[in-house]
């Protein structure tokens, strides 16, 4: 939601109220907040309240990927827990699965990294 969020506030190119942007990202208006409050954080939207408040686009969004994003509203994403153990692979004892499990992260990290929020049909295909 957060994604559709920006771009519906990118869109509109002025402030937009709560429950016009929950009626354009499919939330409820009280919900909005919650959705809003980690862009708001990252200083990506700017929140005003007041009958002339709402919310407004701060950046362009071919300044935010995909990946920051997700790591604004999810927190930093986890690259260490073990997909076989459920905690840190042992620095002694890596499980069978350690490296292609880190390759592929690291893979998908970067390709969602690499995604701008303004990309509506990226369709570059990974090299």
């Amino acid at each position: 939601m957060a994604i559709g969020a920006l771009r519906a506030l990118a869109d509109s190119g002025t402030r937009m109220r709560a429950g016009d942007l929950g009626q354009r990202i499919g939330a409820s208006a009280g919900f909005v907040p919650q959705v809003m409050a980690p862009l708001t954080r990252a200083g990506w939207v700017d929140s005003a309240r007041g009958p002339t408040g709402g919310y407004r686009i701060q950046v362009s969004l071919d300044e935010i990927s995909v990946l920051e994003v997700i790591e604004a509203v999810e927190g930093p994403v986890d690259t260490t827990t073990c997909v076989l153990r459920g905690g840190p692979c042992g620095s002694s004892e890596l499980c069978s699965v350690h490296f292609p499990v880190q390759e592929a992260r690291t893979a998908l990290l970067a390709r969602l990294a690499s995604v701008p929020v303004d990309s509506r049909n990226y369709e570059e295909p990974l090299k």
